[in-house]
Order: C-alpha cells, then structure tokens, then sequence
C-alpha cells in the first residue's frame, strides 16, 4: 500500500512536469504569461516606421549621435549581406547546375527559364517607357546641372563582356565581381557534371558548405528589422522629404512601373499561363517580397527566395537552379523598368532628343544585358551602361544617385517576386508544379523557415521527382 502510495506520489511531479511542458507548448492551458511572438512583417513594418521617425528627428533636430548611428546600423547589416554573398554566389550556383543531372529535360527547363527571363523583362521594359513618355520624369525637376556628376562605377559593353572572365580567382571574391563569380560557378558546375561520380566528393563538400552559409545568412535575415530601420532612417536623415519632391515624378513612375509589373503583369501570368491563383502565389511569396524590399539585395534574398518558391510545388532540384540564377541575372525592376524611366529622364534633362531607335536600344540592353546587375544593391552599372549605349550624359548618374536607396527597395521588391513567379509559370507549363502544395503555401515566420533546411539538402535528401519532364 505504502509502495503504490509512493509510487504514486512520486509520479505526480514528472506528471506536472510534463503538463507544464505540454503548456509551454501551447499544446494545454496556459495560466502563466507568454510573451507573444510577433510576425516577421510586422516586425519590418514597425523598422519602417521606426526609421523614418528617427530618420526625422535626426534631420529636423540635428541630432548628430543619432544620425551616426543610423548611419551605422544600416552600414553593418548592408555589410554583412555582402559578406555572405561571394561565396553564396558561387556554391549555390555549382550546385544548382549539378541538381539538374536529378532532373529529366533539364535542357528543356534551362532554356525556357531564360526564355521567360527574356519575355518578362521586354514586358518590364516596355512599360517602363510607356510610363517614362507619358509622364516626362526630366521635366520641371527644378534640379540644375550642377547637380549631375559622372559616378565612379560605370558600365560599358566592353567591360561588360570582358569583365565576365577574371584574371584571376581570387580578386573576384575579394572585389565582389558576381559575374565573375556566376562565369566560374558555371566552369565548375558543368565539370562537375562531366566527371560524374569522380566529382561527388566535392560536391558533397560543396553542399556542406552551401548549408553551412544559408545557415548564417538566416541570422543576418533576422536582423532585417534592425537593419531596416538604420537604412530608411539614414536616407530620410540624408535627403529628407525636400529631395523626394524634386524627384517626385520620377520616384512615382519607378514605384507605379514596379506596381504595374508586380500587381498586374505577374498575376497575368500566373492566371492564363500558370493558371494558378495569384492571390494564393502573393500569400506564398510574400516573405520573400517583403525581405528583398528591406534589404535591397536579391542575392541576400536567395535561401528565402528559394524557400518560397519550393513551398509553392517547384521541385527542389529545378528551384536550386532557377532561383540563384534568377537572383543574379532576373531583374525587372532593376534593369528594366529602372534605366527605361531613367534614360529618358536623363534625355529630358539634358534636351537630348531621343527616337525609336534609342528606344529600341533601351529595350535590347535592357533584355541581353541585365546580367550586369548582378544582384547586388543598385542598379549604377546598369544604367551607365544603358547610357553609354544610347550615347547620353554620364553625369546624369549622378542626379539619381541620391533618390536611389529609396527607389531600390521597390525595384528589388519587383526582381525577387519575378524570380519565383518564372519558376512557377514554367514548372507549370512542364507539367511538374506541385499544385497541392501550391494551394497549401502560406506566410511564415523567418524562424519556421531557418529550421526546415536549406537548399544545400536537395541533392541528397529530397525525393526525386519522377514525374519531372
């Protein structure tokens, strides 16, 4: 009797024990205070709000302590994405080329990616310069000459085309030339693929280490409230509300071209093309969006870009492929929408008159060479190269270069829903869009999607999909 009572005497604490755990869970009745977890968008929003009122303050009060430091959180979480981005670069691309051996028709695939890379940014582009025409961005900025300067990076055909090749390997990493990066990611890759089982042990290095980047990407991702709100307050500390409205024609036809190609030409094709719910596809993409908006930088975006795409039924094996070469090649916002509005305000602002075949010019350079953007924060490359192409003022670079962290956020927003809607539309047009699992992709939480892997596992861990091709 004594033994039973002690015995269930002695069970009771591990029984409350393990209720209290079941209650931590949420699992039970909870009768203790928790503290709330709060949804990573409103996390950013609150960044947001946060910046452009410390911004204020540090402008109107000239508060210089808090300028500074505004100044400085945005500079070290700007720096620590590009940390990661050489080397994220260049493992994510070798091993999205040697996924593709797990898939059938993997030429078939690669080609309409770029294809439909292609179809998206003439759309991009063409609205952008309808939208440039008809507004006139040049007209009545009330800015004056001298407030153009050429920029100290500018872009050319020739450097385009002969700095895709590096002198050397290390300086490419050092210097963070992504082109160069993405030319010798795809040597490798493709030799990968050729030595076969030879190659294995490195390519299972290679996944290590992809993982082991994504991994410490993750951290910095959840440091995108804090980071927000140093970037929005420095560039409302810098510029202020006065040099938004002399560039208020221009920001407005950046952020509505973005709009019209975010809100309107991607749902289009998500529904006649993919015919899927666009509705559904933004609920999925969302995090992603939101992220590249704040960072302004489509390759930080990449392991969540990934993440989304895969969550809405693209295979892993192709979403490993498209997603990192859509992420340092795929910008409509960038290098399409962007240096069409910006060629003809630089046009109007310098009286240069321009016709159908600068426009022509526009849209080839906007199509074959958005590769020069390479994913990294800013579009200067790109635009000096579509002015040098059109043969327009160098100096105009320099009258946007001031308005461009606040029109970088939209144009990265546009790129990184681009780089998964054109896996979307071609998985679905091949017949390998995971439409259950499309229907079931919703929003989540930075933490829910650091802790279900990464994409370095989808060579060896994933199941191949056999009805691929």
């Amino acid at each position: 009797m004594s033994s039973s009572s002690s015995s269930s005497s002695s069970s009771s604490p591990s029984t409350s024990s393990a209720s209290a755990v079941a209650t931590s869970d949420g699992t039970g009745p909870s009768k203790g205070f928790r503290i709330p977890k709060i949804p990573f968008w409103v996390q950013i929003l609150a960044g947001l709000v946060l910046g452009v009122v410390l911004g204020w303050a540090a402008r109107n009060w000239d508060v210089a302590w808090l300028g500074t430091t505004l100044t400085k959180i945005g500079e070290i979480f700007v720096q620590l994405l590009k940390l990661a981005v050489a080397p994220l670069v260049f493992f994510a691309i070798t091993i999205s080329i040697t996924n593709l051996r797990n898939v059938h028709n993997a030429a078939r695939l690669a080609t309409r990616t770029l294809l439909w890379f292609m179809v998206t940014s003439l759309i991009a582009v063409a609205i952008g310069l309808v939208i440039g025409l008809v507004t006139h961005p040049g007209s009545g900025t009330g800015l004056s000459a001298k407030d153009a300067a050429k920029p100290e990076t500018q872009g050319s055909w020739l450097d385009f085309l002969t700095g895709i090749i590096p002198t050397d390997i290390i300086t490419p990493f050092t210097e963070l030339k992504v082109l160069q990066i993405v030319f010798m990611a795809v040597v490798v890759g493709i030799a990968a693929l050729k030595l076969g089982e030879k190659a294995e042990p490195i390519l299972k290095l290679g996944d290590s280490v992809l993982t082991l980047l994504q991994k410490a990407l993750w951290w910095i991702i959840r440091l995108a409230p804090i980071g927000t709100i140093g970037l929005i307050g420095t560039a409302i500390k810098d510029y202020g509300w006065d040099l938004i409205g002399s560039y208020a024609t221009f920001t407005a036809d950046i952020y509505i071209g973005c709009a019209l190609v975010l809100f309107g030409i991607y749902p289009l094709l998500l529904g006649t093309v993919a015919k899927v719910n666009p509705l559904q596809f933004f609920k999925g993409a969302w995090p992603a969006i939101q992220l590249a908006f704040v960072s302004r930088s489509s390759v930080g975006t990449m392991p969540l870009t990934q993440k989304v795409t895969e969550r809405l039924g693209v295979p892993k094996e192709y979403a490993s492929f498209a997603v990192p070469f859509g992420s340092t090649t795929k910008m409509d916002g960038c290098a399409s929408i962007y240096p069409a509005i910006a060629a003809i305000f630089v046009g109007e602002f310098f009286h240069v008159d321009m016709g159908i075949k600068e426009y022509l010019l526009i849209v080839f350079v906007s199509v074959i060479g958005s590769a020069a953007t390479a994913g990294l924060t800013g579009a200067t490359v790109m635009l000096t190269l579509t002015l040098s192409t059109l043969g327009l003022p160098l100096e105009g670079v320099g009258l946007l270069l001031a308005i461009d962290p606040i029109l970088d956020m939209m144009r990265t927003a546009t790129n990184v829903a681009g780089q998964v809607v054109v896996p979307v539309v071609v998985s679905a047009k091949e017949k390998i869009l995971d439409r259950e699992a499309f229907s079931r992709a919703r929003s989540f939480s930075i933490e829910e999607a650091d802790s279900t892997g990464s994409a370095g596992e989808s060579r060896t861990n994933a199941p191949q999909p056999a009805a691929v091709g």
